[in-house]
């Protein structure tokens, strides 16, 4: 079973641990890929636009940010992944949506970044969101984008 390291460092949205790494340990599955060291982190909104300014250079926070940080020749994928959990209780009370889903959606929105998916132009975001509800659906979420979920970005 591939580790995934959960760093919980924000107060809006507690006790999502266990059900994040399961779900993400169910989309490497579903890719066909082996973890080596997988992180992700749980913040608010003011952490996470310190880091898109610091590593990005963009301002303001964002859903979800994905560092790649796999070796050239190594089939196992490592990375760390930010989401904004404060982003996530905000967008999902705007649309009267589940919360947790909209976590969900964004870390998965992150992994599969480093899975390789990419969401730059319009062909490859359709193609990224379908696989992300696809994955999401099987899970026994609600399709996200039916709902009128933005698209993490």
């Amino acid at each position: 079973m591939p580790r995934i390291e959960i760093n919980d460092r924000q107060t809006h949205l507690k006790g999502q641990k266990r059900r994040l790494a399961s779900v993400l340990r169910s989309v490497l599955a579903s890719e066909g890929l082996a973890a080596g060291a997988l992180s992700v982190t749980l913040v608010d909104d003011a952490e996470i636009s310190r880091i898109n300014r610091q590593y990005l250079n963009h301002d303001g926070p964002t859903d979800v940010i994905s560092f790649d940080l796999s070796d050239a020749g190594d089939d196992r994928l490592s990375g760390e992944i930010v989401v904004s959990a404060e982003r996530a209780v905000r967008v999902a009370t705007q649309r009267g949506t589940d919360p947790v889903g909209e976590l969900l959606l964004y870390a998965v929105h992150g992994l599969l970044h480093l899975a390789g998916y990419d969401d730059r132009t319009t062909a490859q975001a359709a193609r990224m969101h379908a696989r992300e509800n696809e994955l999401l659906t099987a899970l026994g979420y609600p399709d996200v984008y039916q709902q009128g979920s933005p698209a993490a970005s």
